[in-house]
Order: structure tokens, then sequence, then C-alpha cells
């Protein structure tokens, strides 16, 4: 009987750690800012709602042999799920008694279809790249030997995705229980559709012929600064229709550049860990400008919001200096 590796164990824990850190911790928006104890408990959750889609996005995509596009796509399915129709959030002209939120939906909202093209997009686009896409590439950086493997067998496969299941049925429960605006069933409906076709094409992502390898890759110092910038426009711009145009030229423009840089002989983990710190940092820096839900004493969020650019800086540096297998 084969026994667990206790290094691919800590990788997937670490995951589950991280995942909902990047989710909902780094820009310091809620009322768990700057209180460790509130942030701990709050991983109960957070970590199955989280990092257990994370692992499974990540064991699905080595197993099956996919490329970053792959992730990516199963990464936004998993965000569409979470705003669509767990929190139910994308569809909602109220949530949580937050003050600033019909701000952010009335420029683009599309009665039609019940929601604001502006937070759909901020929805599904942080979930892809925050929520998962950034942990899964800097945890797997953290150790590039065990990067392309399984880190977790059926009896941990089952149980991540029990656990988000069960972490799922309390938030929409929740949701049902405390909020007035519930997503329509035709609403749920096209989720669900808009779910199954990212599947799909994640699953169409497969590496199947081998990649013409060419051009030169920068340092990651470099890919890092491009990321930083990237996910600092991106947070900032306005909740507007120009605002969501601009939020889509910066994804196209950023995947096109990611793309063509990967072709690259000299491009390894590194440079995609550093692209995961670099869109981190921004993220977190950020929260020096949020306005925390409820009272949160002024030292404890300048502490929360320092404490955290200072982690994503420690874990890019930790990840470049990496060496082995990419």
């Amino acid at each position: 009987m084969k026994t667990c590796d206790p290094r691919r164990l800590a990788m997937a824990a670490g995951l589950l750690v991280l995942a909902p850190t990047c989710a909902e911790y780094v820009t310091g928006y809620d009322d768990s800012t700057g209180d460790p104890l509130a942030l701990a408990a709050g991983l109960l959750i957070f970590g199955p709602l989280y990092g257990a889609p994370a692992l499974l996005i990540r064991e699905t995509a080595r197993r099956l042999g996919m490329s970053w596009p792959g992730i990516l796509a199963l990464a936004a399915a998993f965000g569409v799920l979470q705003a669509g129709v767990v929190d139910q959030s994308m569809f909602s002209e109220g949530y949580r008694d937050i003050p600033y939120w019909e701000e952010m939906v009335r420029p683009t909202h599309v009665a039609p279809l019940g929601l604001a093209a502006h937070t759909t997009l901020s929805f599904v686009a942080g979930h892809a790249v925050w929520s998962f896409g950034v942990p899964i590439a800097l945890t797997e950086g953290l150790n590039p030997r065990l990067s392309r493997t399984p880190w977790l067998r059926t009896p941990g496969l089952v149980t991540a995705a029990a656990l988000y299941l069960a972490a799922a049925a309390l938030v929409l429960r929740d949701h049902l229980r405390t909020e007035d605006e519930h997503a329509a069933a035709a609403q749920i409906g096209g989720s669900l559709a808009a779910v199954a076709l990212l599947v799909l094409f994640a699953l169409s992502r497969r590496s199947r012929d081998p990649v013409v390898r060419n051009g030169v890759a920068p340092r990651p110092i470099a890919v890092a600064a491009g990321g930083l910038v990237a996910g600092l426009v991106f947070d900032f711009l306005p909740s507007t229709w120009a605002g969501v145009a601009a939020g889509l030229a910066v994804i196209a423009l950023c995947g096109a550049a990611a793309v063509r840089l990967a072709r690259s002989p000299e491009w390894t983990i590194r440079h995609a860990a550093a692209l995961a710190a670099g869109a981190l940092t921004a993220r977190a820096a950020v929260g020096f400008f949020a306005v925390p839900l409820g009272e949160v004493p002024t030292v404890a969020k300048y502490a929360h919001n320092v404490a955290f650019v200072a982690g994503a800086v420690l874990l890019g540096v930790l990840a470049a200096r990496r060496r082995g297998a990419a």
C-alpha cells in the first residue's frame, strides 16, 4: 500500500489556505480586516469555498495535461458558479447592505439579464485570476519539481469536493435566508450553461502536440512588474461601459502577451509565479484604498494592508528563487 507523500500534502494544504486568502483577505474589504482571530475563523468557510475548488481545478488540469488557458477556463467556471448560483451577487442590485453596491451596478446594468456588465466582469475575472489562478501558480512555483504531478489521490479529491459542496450549500442557504433579492430560475440556468461551456472549452485545451519554442523571455522581475501594472489598471477601472471595454482589453492583451512569452524556451514556472505575484501585489496594494465594511480601527486596517503586500512580495521572491524541473 502506497503511503501519502508529505511534500504533496503540504503543497495541497498550502493551496487550500492561499486560495481563500487571495480571494477574500488580500484587499481587506470586510469587517474581519486586521483581526487575526476573525481571519483564521473565516478559513473554516472560505477554505472549503475557495481552497477546495482551487485543488480540484489544479488536480484536474495536471491529470489531463491542460494548458493554462484550460486552467483559467475552469477557474472562470467556478467564478460563474460562485457569483451566479452560490452567493448570487451577480444578479443582486443590492447586496449585504454594501453602501456603494448600487454605484457599481447602475451604470452598466442590463435589465433583461438582471446583471451589470461591470460587476459580472469583476466577479468572473477576479475569481479566475485572483481566487484560483494566482494561488495555483504561486503554490506550484514554490516547489517546481512537484508542479506537474498530482498532489491528491481519490480520497483527497472526494474530500475536497464534499467540502466545497457543504460550504457552497451553507452560503446559498444564508443568502436565501438573509437577502431579499434571489436569482431567477432563468438566471441560474444561464449561469449553469455558461459553466458547462467553460468546462468544455477547458477540456479542449489539453496539450497534444509539442509547442514550437522560440523567442526570448524577460527576467521574472520584469514579468512581475507587468503583472503588477496590469492588476492595478484592471482594479482601478471605473464601473462604466468604458471601464468594461478597457477591462476586457487588459485581459486580452495580458493573455496574448503571456501566451507569446510562454513559447520561449527560456520561460519557466518561475515566470508564471512572478506574473502571479505581481498581480497579487497589485490586489493587495488596492487594499490601501478600500473602505472596510463595519468598524475597523485605522491602525488595524493599514497593518493588514502592509502585511498582505509584504506577503505577496515575499511569495514572489521565494518562488523566483526556487530551482527545479519546470
